[in-house]
């Protein structure tokens, strides 16, 4: 929780006076039995109408004052509390943003949504309560004990017993009760995971007829998150319980000690209502501090969660944390005229968890506006390839330099004015078409934000994405539904083809993105490409001989290794990866063969 406190340096103002204002308001609090003792003794007993006029008085500006005091801490304790966690929110997504690949993987997204939403909320609860009552039930408590000590110590001895046995209570029932809301968070996360899984795959699940399977598993995970939920409140619940059993028993003790110092003229009648009214406002704030104590156990249970994930840090690789000499032999490639525009240098990647290397000894070199086909079966390790370029993941053995300097150093580098970093070098258009909501003019600007009109329609001609749009009302104005939902296959995939060509790219990255295209509108999308050769450098990743047999250069995977690599001719002569994929697709020319 501290370190998540930095978020409130902004709200120091209102974090001080919260509290403050409500020690104004515990302060005439406290005065209320006193008031009301002088009005039994004085005013009824002497039947002095003017005296209970005037203390009766009294009581309401108490009354006014408090409220007003309490209305005013009210106030800045919600400001400093909603504010904080608009400020850690947003630190939260932003760091979010700066974590590669492989931190999300390992941690998952249900988590990372719970912990934003669910855990941010449940803190800025507890931030909220801790500005109102932490200060003041403690104060209202011992406060009231040593305004019961100034009537009758014999008393408010009683006060000296009830109160400690009330704290082991509390205390108690608060530190067994905090592990048990940090499993309640985590069966929120698996409860999320799960609908999150089945609303993401419905229509797989409708295909497939597993409704009644989905449904069964998800009550199986929502019951044991009951059961949970039901163990801790029930311990929790038996707070108020146990400190109302203790505070009337005191208040037993209280009456009977109190009855008889009245008859010994000890004490008198409106002092003993004053050293009752003193037990029934500790009464009042044990139960607030209960329930206050219940609201800081979820609160410091959820807050870990969330500095956990601040915790986590991207993953520094051996190219970005190697020695001082592969780094100035990076430096020194990278002064020089003729160094290679890509290259991979024997490259390996591990995913985190994983068993075995994904991909192992990766080794070519890409010279500037050449189009390198790779190809290769399910699982060979295709996309993990291309994921590596602008630094989605971080490589595990082996270097990437672009222009002679690695591509985890032009990661963390200052930009200079004018200057594009890596990512904004990359047109990526991914495996699964994304679209998101709005208009298809705002998701075609996330390639270039300052884009024209004229620019837009140039990308979309290019991915063969012209007639889509002018087919649809209010052409770039159209609007796009959450996922681009409203779209088929191919529309989407030639959108977010588009989207990537706006941006003007050095480097193109088209992963499998025409496998909805038919094979003519295919056919026209890399002719429109190849009239961009020499401007970019462009990666296709493909299962279709088709869409690379004309690259440059086409990289063979297998399993991960690097099956061949050459022009589709000098594949299809020596490299049996590659002829058994190629003559899959065209068994008519193996018979010609």
């Amino acid at each position: 929780m501290k370190k998540l406190l930095v978020y409130l340096k902004d709200y120091k103002k209102e974090s001080v006076l919260a509290p403050l204002f409500k020690l104004l308001e515990a302060f005439f609090e406290l005065l209320v039995p006193l008031v009301m003792a002088g009005i039994i003794d004085r005013g009824i007993g002497g039947n002095d109408r003017a005296y209970i006029v005037r203390m009766g008085l009294c009581l309401i500006a108490l009354a006014v004052v408090g409220l007003t005091a309490s209305i005013t801490a009210q106030f800045f304790a919600a400001k400093a509390a909603v504010g904080f966690s608009t400020k850690l929110r947003q630190a939260l997504f932003d760091h979010i943003q700066d974590l590669d690949f492989t931190n999300i993987d390992q941690v998952g997204t249900s988590t990372m949504i719970t912990r934003m939403t669910s855990d941010i909320n449940q803190v800025q609860n507890g931030v909220n309560m801790t500005l109102r009552l932490f200060l003041r039930s403690p104060i209202i408590v011992f406060g009231a004990m040593i305004m019961a000590f100034t009537i009758d110590v014999k008393s408010a001895l009683v006060f000296v017993a009830a109160i400690p046995l009330l704290g082991i209570v509390v205390m108690g029932i608060t530190f067994f009760t905090i592990p048990l809301y940090k499993k309640v968070q985590a069966g929120l996360d698996r409860v999320l995971s799960t609908t999150r899984e089945n609303l993401t795959g419905v229509r797989v699940i409708r295909a497939f007829h597993r409704e009644a399977q989905e449904a069964a598993q998800f009550h199986e995970e929502n019951t044991a998150l009951l059961a949970l939920q039901q163990f801790v409140g029930k311990i929790s619940a038996c707070m108020n319980p146990v400190t109302y059993v203790i505070v009337n028993a005191a208040v037993i003790v209280l009456i009977y000690v109190g009855a008889v110092q009245v008859d010994t003229g000890i004490l008198t009648r409106g002092e003993v209502v004053a050293i009752l009214n003193y037990m029934s406002q500790i009464l009042v704030e044990l139960v607030k501090l209960a329930n206050l104590i219940i609201t800081i156990t979820k609160a410091l249970a959820c807050a870990e969660r969330v500095a956990q994930v601040f915790e986590i840090q991207p993953e520094q690789t051996e190219a970005q944390t190697a020695d001082d000499k592969k780094t100035e032999a990076a430096k020194q490639v990278s002064d020089g005229a003729d160094a290679p525009y890509l290259v991979f240098d024997h490259v390996s990647l591990t995913y985190a968890g994983a068993g075995a290397e994904t991909l192992k000894d990766i080794h070519f070199t890409v010279n500037r506006g050449e189009t390198v086909g790779i190809i290769g079966g399910t699982g060979s390790g295709k996309t993990s390839l291309i994921n590596l370029i602008p630094g989605f993941y971080p490589v595990t053995g082996g270097t990437i330099r672009l222009e002679g300097k690695e591509i985890g150093e032009l990661q963390k580098d200052p930009l200079q004015p004018g200057q594009k970093g890596l990512r904004d070098r990359i047109g990526m258009v991914p495996q699964k078409a994304v679209l998101f909501k709005g208009t298809i003019r705002s998701n075609l600007l996330w390639g270039n934000p300052d884009a024209t009109d004229r620019e837009l329609w140039e990308a979309l001609e290019l991915a063969q994405a012209k007639e889509v749009v002018e087919g649809k009302d209010g052409k770039l104005d159209a609007e796009i539904s959450q996922g681009g939902k409203n779209l088929s296959g191919g529309q989407r995939q030639r959108l977010t083809i588009a989207r990537a060509l706006v941006r003007k790219p050095e480097i193109l990255i088209l992963d499998d993105s025409a496998s909805a295209l038919d094979y003519a509108t295919d056919a026209k999308l890399r002719m429109a490409l190849q009239g961009l050769a020499g401007q970019m450098t462009t990666f296709i990743v493909s299962q279709r001989a088709s869409s690379i047999r004309h690259a440059d250069r086409i990289i063979v995977l297998d399993d991960g290794e690097m099956a061949g690599i050459g022009t589709h001719e000098e594949l299809l002569a020596g490299c049996e990866v590659y002829q058994e994929i190629y003559y899959s697709q065209y068994p008519e020319e193996r018979r010609r063969a």
